[in-house]
């Protein structure tokens, strides 16, 4: 299993970046998605999942209303719209697959396989 993560860049606060996760695996609709996000000198943290048939999504507080999450199981690929960036939402951000979560348990991190990240950097 591979997952592809693209599109981040350098935007303006207030701005908007669309990030892509590829992935190489066989059953996508047989995996919940995640993105998460670590910055400099933090944690790694949740920012945004999806159920299997994408019917149910799941934000940070941090960014519910802002960012929205979605797939599309026929290009193997889920989506993170991000919209009203902050600085503080500069990080490297992660996509992440899961076939035992569902539902709000795809919140927590522990994921089964991970991309290699996009770095996406806000300034103010």
């Amino acid at each position: 299993v591979q997952l592809q993560a693209s599109g981040g860049g350098l935007v303006q606060a207030g701005g908007s970046l669309r990030l892509s996760c590829a992935a190489s695996i066989r059953t996508f609709s047989n995996y919940g998605m995640a993105w998460v996000r670590q910055a400099p000198g933090k944690e790694r943290e949740f920012v945004a999942a999806v159920t299997k048939t994408g019917g149910s999504t799941y934000y940070a507080d941090s960014v519910e209303g802002r960012f929205t999450i979605s797939r599309d199981n026929a290009k193997k690929t889920v989506y993170l719209q991000m919209n009203s960036l902050k600085p503080e939402d500069t990080a490297v951000y992660y996509c992440a697959a899961d076939r035992s979560k569902s539902g709000s348990y795809l919140t927590r991190l522990g994921y089964e396989y991970w991309g290699q990240g996009t770095q996406v950097t806000v300034s103010s």
